[in-house]
Parts: C-alpha cells; sequence; structure tokens
C-alpha cells in the first residue's frame, strides 16, 4: 500500500476510536497495521488465538487482543521522510521524583543485603507535557531513530494509546524453534561498543540468563545459550545473550509465557517476592510498561532452501505458527496531553543509589528526543 494512504488510514480509523496497532519489527522496512472492526475489548488468557497481544506487567490474564479475524492487516514500506527536525527535549524533574527514587533504590538495596531478593527492577514515571501531539508522527520517528527495535503505537478506546521501540525481546517462536533475549545492564553509548562492564552489570544480567535458562527446561529439549555480548539500543548499551532451544510436542503456551513473564530483567529475583515489593513501593501502576506485545500464532510459510534441486518442493511449502512477543520497554502513554515515560533499572547489592537515578534519566532521552 503506498505509505501516505497506509498512514491516512491508520489516521481514520483513530479518530473514528477504533482499535488498531502498528507496528515495525527490527531491522525491517515493513510496516504492519491491524485495524480492528469495531470497538470490542477482546482479552486472551489461553493465548491460542492469532492476533496482536498487549499484556500487563501484572496479570496476563488481562492480555488484551486484536483478533485476526475481527481486524484487516495491512502494510506498507518504512522508507517515509519527516519534515520535523528532532531536538533535546529539556523537561524539568520534580525533585520529590528524584527523591521518591533514590529511597526506593537503597530500601531495594537494604533488602537485598537483609537476603529478601537477590535483585530487584524499580521504575518510576515521568509525566511531560506534548501539546497535543500526533501519535502517528511520533511512531515515524520511532522507526527512524530505531530501526533495531520494535517500533509500535497502540491503541484502544477503552484502555488508551501506548507507543514505544523496545529493544527486547521476550520470545519468538516459530514450529518447534524457541528463542528468547536476556537483556540486562546499561551504560551510555559514546560512539562505541567496546567498554568496560562493572561486576554489578555482568552479574545482573547473569541473573536473567541463568532464570531463563532454569524456567525453559521443563518445556524444551536442547537449550543453546550464546555468548554475552555488548548490544546498542539508541543512546544506550546492553549486555545481551541468546537462548535458543527446541520445544517440547503440545506446550501449552500460555503456561510457556508464564513462567518466562517477568523476566528478572524487568522485574528481579525470586520472581514472586520481587514482584510482591515492586507493587508494595512503587507509587504509581505500571499497567503495560514492562508487560510484552506481539505477534500471537501468526500463520508463516516455511519455503525449502532456494536451488535447482527444490523447485518442485516449492510448490510445498509448509504452514507454521509464527509468535513474536517483545517486552515493552522504552516506552510511553499518551494521556491528556502528556507524554508518561516509564523507565527502570536492576538493582543489586552493589548498586549505588545515585548511578540507578542517573540510569533513568539517561533511559527517558529515547522517548523525549522523538517528542521534540
Amino acid at each position: 500500500m503506498i505509505t501516505a494512504d497506509f498512514f491516512k488510514r491508520i489516521e481514520t480509523q483513530y479518530q473514528n476510536k477504533l482499535p488498531f496497532v502498528v507496528y515495525r519489527k527490527p531491522n525491517t522496512d515493513t510496516v504492519l497495521g491491524m485495524l480492528q472492526y469495531d470497538d470490542e475489548l477482546h482479552y486472551t488468557t489461553h493465548f491460542t488465538e492469532k492476533g496482536f497481544v498487549f499484556s500487563p506487567f501484572d496479570a496476563i490474564e488481562k492480555s488484551v487482543l486484536i483478533p485476526s479475524d475481527a481486524s484487516e492487516v495491512i502494510e506498507t514500506e518504512s522508507h517515509f521522510s519527516i519534515s520535523e527536525d528532532l531536538k533535546s527535549t529539556s523537561e524539568s524533574i520534580r525533585e520529590s521524583e528524584k527523591t521518591h527514587h533514590i529511597n526506593l533504590v537503597e530500601k531495594s538495596i537494604e533488602a537485598i543485603k537483609n537476603d529478601a531478593f537477590k535483585k530487584v527492577v524499580v521504575s518510576r514515571c515521568e509525566s511531560v507535557n506534548t501539546d497535543n501531539a500526533n501519535p502517528l508522527t511520533i511512531f515515524k520517528r520511532l522507526v527512524k531513530n530505531y530501526p533495531s527495535a520494535f517500533a509500535y503505537c497502540w491503541y484502544h478506546p477503552k484502555v488508551g494509546l501506548w507507543l514505544g521501540a523496545t529493544p527486547e525481546t521476550l520470545m519468538k517462536i516459530e514450529g518447534s524453534n524457541f528463542s528468547i533475549m536476556a537483556l540486562a545492564g546499561t551504560q551510555a553509548y559514546k560512539n562505541t561498543k567496546e567498554v568496560v562492564w562493572q561486576d554489578k552489570e555482568k552479574q545482573e544480567q547473569q541473573f536473567v540468563t541463568d532464570f531463563i535458562v532454569a524456567n525453559l527446561k521443563p518445556w524444551v529439549n536442547a537449550i543453546n545459550v550464546s555468548e554475552v555480548e555488548t548490544a546498542k539500543a539508541g543512546n544506550l548499551l546492553h549486555l545481551k545473550t541468546m537462548i535458543n532451544a527446541r520445544l517440547k510436542p503440545d506446550v501449552a503456551l500460555n503456561k510457556l509465557i508464564e513462567s518466562m513473564h517477568p523476566t528478572p530483567a524487568v522485574c528481579g529475583l525470586p520472581k514472586a517476592e520481587t514482584k510482591a515489593f515492586i507493587l508494595e513501593n512503587e507509587n504509581y501502576n505500571r499497567e503495560f510498561y514492562t508487560g510484552f506485545l506481539g505477534e500471537l500464532n501468526f500463520t508463516t510459510v516455511k519455503k525449502p532452501r532456494s536451488g535447482r534441486r527444490n523447485i518442485e518442493n516449492r510448490a510445498y511449502a509448509i504452514p507454521q505458527n509464527s509468535t513474536q512477543l517483545y517486552v515493552n520497554l522504552r516506552c510511553m502513554q499518551l494521556k491528556d496531553n502528556q507524554a508518561l515515560i516509564y523507565v527502570g533499572g536492576g538493582v543489586t547489592e552493589t548498586s549505588n543509589a545515585e548511578k540507578e537515578w542517573q540510569e533513568t534519566v539517561f533511559k527517558t532521552q529515547t522517548i523525549k528526543k522523538v517528542l521534540s
């Protein structure tokens, strides 16, 4: 579809207050849209349906679904132009917000030293005036500025309007092939990926990897863990490990997701104790921040390798289910002429509260950059 027509369709859907999602997968040139025919609010609990799922941090039974059979799917290319120049945004942060977050980090460190848990991820919500910013313009900026991220704009009139450019994959399933990303540790990108990582960041990332491997074992036949590498996400660097496996037959997707989500990268370790700590001590509701979103049970076609010998086999390409879910990081909610920006960071015993605060400030720049 012509790009101008594509975004006109999305804009009309938004003006008519009908649900939609528009998104671009990492390192691809295709922008996809799903336009729901009515404003009914659909949920999935067993994750057997086909569609686009959006799940909150705290309760996957409240996962919102834009069903494929109740929506139109459209697509275009991401080679669109944006006339607006991006400028850095300087928004004052109330001292009380900084004080609360530092106190929360210090309380987290104290709990870790008292053996309540090993690591916890604490977060905050910062508001920025938007002056009726157009969400589709913001989405285009996210696509252009963060090509290696999953960029999206999601809307339901009964839920809200969310946008983001997340660097983290929760899981990908292609038939029986399964992969998941362990992403943790953060430092500012300064024109090179050749950096030194401190023990705190290394430990934080290892917690995530160990958790994933341990919780995957009941569901898979084989696990392969990659070497740790430094990955760039916008203006930040992270430590990343890829974990691949083969799913056992007849694995229930909802049970697999429950075992993985939320990972220590967005919650903590152990999961139950840190989740309770977060819900009790953060002074706001995360909603869909650190939840997950993406394609659920889409049908893809696995084609034989190209070559003269495979010409006849191409007629027998094999359809298979594909699920691609991403952790909802580097995101915001547009509400009442404000952008609510959600950021957080992992806390371990060796964390420094002031540095943890500064890390959240770095992370807000991903979103603030596309708001200006």
